[in-house]
């Protein structure tokens, strides 16, 4: 059927399962997230209501008005309660507001600045500055330090530490004082920062029509490679010996992009020149969207019959006992968060007349296409049938394996009988037509 072991290989991995992170990573459940050189932030916010949209999405706070204590207090717990780039331990809550205030009282903005600058782990940082710099900080923001005035000196230092670090834009504190009440716009771009100071914002490469995206996409692969995840892969590898499942993939969360579901649209493949290629036909559509790379192993079942293996870095097999091998492929899964879900839907089109292929030889195809492209959606897209995936993580690692829905019973009680302790999280959600033909056992 194939012409080479490389058609093979690239075959089967297009009719793996794609690696995605459960719904509500997407926004409401951060993994940890040390940071990588891969990863790269999207630029600061610069607008209060992208950080608004961002923290009621992901972490459910929805703020109004002037912010109480308690309110802000309870929103800096659901940020340090996830996994920090920071620190093992994360401050206590109490210790980041002055003793013996009221939380359910007003919230003056100097203490919002203190709280939020211990939140983000700047103290020691802030302990460093002399009286002279605390000034000269104070005035970015258009304020006048005065050694005994209503900000105690402890805070005027964390104040100034604020400004320096990014933690907080001075100008964004125009026309406010420092004893005057905290506002949902003020304190929603201090949640955000705090948030992106412990790893927890969105990670993207960057914009498609960024001169330098495909650069940075091509450096995001080259430095990603096979991932290893013992405990889990021993659960897994055994459901392929026993044909319960046909693939996994493995990801390692601190790659997740945290974008928007409603707007993003997750592709996955192995050869970097396809995303090159990807990237380009996006682009010359004239499609915006902010990408991210994901990398992947997907694990699967290399046949006997199918010839000797050829391991590189990318390609390792180990040998199992019916005479087939178990391999592990380098991938990796696209992320594009769409300007609007308009533009979302007008990826499938592109891909099924560029980069599916229908026939053995075909030209006016990107390099590399599948007779499966593999794409989805966490969010409901028509045309777009709906599977089940099945995940099992191990801290920032996890594993995870699609099946049709009416099979999903299934592999739960097989990979539970494999070990009965494993946890193991499902969900359904929205896939291509190809792949989900694949499922059903289909070559085309």
């Amino acid at each position: 059927m194939f012409k080479s072991r490389t058609l093979i290989h690239v075959a089967a991995s297009a009719a793996l399962l794609a690696a995605i992170g459960i719904p509500s990573a997407a926004w409401a459940d951060p993994a940890v997230q040390p940071a990588p050189a891969v990863v790269q932030s999207t630029p600061a916010k610069a607008a209060s209501g992208e950080w608004a949209a961002y923290i009621e999405k992901r972490y459910g706070v929805k703020l109004s008005g002037a912010v109480t204590r308690d309110q802000f207090a309870a929103a800096l717990g659901k940020i340090l309660g996830t996994a920090s780039i920071l620190t093992e331990t994360p401050p206590s809550i109490p210790s980041l507001f002055p003793q013996g205030t009221a939380v359910s009282g007003k919230l003056p903005v100097w203490e919002a600045l203190s709280a939020a600058v211990k939140a983000a782990e700047l103290k020691e940082l802030a302990y460093t500055y002399s009286e002279e710099k605390v000034a000269a900080a104070w005035k970015k923001a258009g304020w006048t330090y005065t050694k005994n005035g209503v900000v105690p000196h402890q805070a005027a230092q964390e104040l100034a530490a604020a400004f320096d670090s990014g933690l907080v834009a001075p100008a964004a504190l125009a026309g406010v004082t420092a004893d005057a009440a905290t506002t949902a716009d003020l304190a929603y771009r201090l949640l955000g920062k705090v948030a992106e100071f412990h790893g927890q914002t969105q990670n993207a490469l960057g914009y498609l029509s960024d001169d330098d995206i495909v650069g940075k996409l091509v450096q995001a692969w080259n430095e990603s490679q096979i991932i290893r995840a013992e405990e889990l892969q021993k659960v897994v590898d055994e459901g392929l010996k026993q044909n319960l499942i046909t693939g996994y993939n493995l990801k390692d969360t601190r790659f997740d992009p945290h974008f928007d579901p409603e707007r993003t649209i997750t592709y996955g493949h192995s050869d970097i020149v396809h995303a090159i290629q990807l990237i380009g036909l996006l682009r010359s559509e004239g499609i915006q969207a902010k990408v991210q790379l994901e990398p992947k192993t997907s694990a699967f079942v290399y046949r006997k019959e199918w010839g000797e293996p050829v391991q590189t870095e990318d390609y390792r097999v180990v040998p199992i006992d019916n005479g087939n091998h178990i391999a592990y492929a380098k991938e990796y899964d696209l992320s594009f968060e769409f300007a609007s879900v308009e533009e979302k839907q007008r990826f499938q089109p592109l891909i099924f007349r560029y980069a599916k292929r229908n026939q053995e030889d075909v030209t006016g195809l990107l390099k590399g296409s599948w007779w499966q492209p593999l794409y989805y959606s966490l969010t409901k897209l028509e045309d777009y049938p709906v599977i089940t995936n099945h995940v099992l993580k191990d801290g920032r690692f996890l594993a995870q394996t699609f099946s049709l829905n009416e099979q999903s019973a299934q592999v739960i009680a097989g990979l539970k009988k494999i070990n009965p302790s494993v946890r193991i999280a499902t969900y359904q959600f929205w896939v291509d037509q190809p792949f989900y033909q694949y499922l059903k056992g289909e070559y085309k």
